[in-house]
């Protein structure tokens, strides 16, 4: 199937910018994982959520990716809706007391949050080494300076 020029230009993508495609999903397995995005062998994390600096078996450099709040925001999702869904199943068939709503449900969100926190964050991180982002790309992020209003 062949491209045409403005589709090309317009759909290019990563191919258009002249770098070789990273494996994006193999990226986020090996980052969910808390392995290096780049050999999958290597530590992600030296701390709870701290990346090492570099990957110990391929040299590749971590200390630069910008995760900022996308890990922390994607628990929440998915932690919300997995207790809201539970509580609501449980409302809607049996009827626990007030106590026992709380004995359950806070401890398991505090459990799956704090549990999913990390492996996410590795994924997150996967996906910019994927798409080259946030210093992954070899050059540094340039934002616009925004004049104070």
């Amino acid at each position: 199937m062949s491209v045409s020029a403005t589709e090309q230009q317009v759909f290019g993508g990563q191919n258009q910018s002249g770098r070789i495609p990273r494996p994006l999903g193999q990226a986020m397995k090996f980052g969910f994982a808390g392995r290096c995005p780049h050999c999958g062998e290597g530590k992600l994390f030296r701390a709870f959520v701290k990346p090492v600096d570099k990957c110990a078996v391929c040299g590749e450099e971590l200390f630069h990716h910008r995760a900022d709040d996308l890990p922390a925001y994607l628990v929440i999702a998915i932690v919300g809706h997995i207790v809201v869904a539970g509580f609501m199943a449980v409302e809607m068939t049996t009827f626990w007391p007030m106590w026992l709503h709380l004995a359950v449900w806070v401890p398991l969100t505090i459990i799956l949050a704090l549990g999913l926190l990390q492996p996410i964050k590795g994924a997150v991180i996967g996906l910019q080494w994927a798409l080259y982002m946030h210093g992954f790309g070899g050059e540094p992020d340039h934002f616009e300076e925004h004049p104070e209003a």
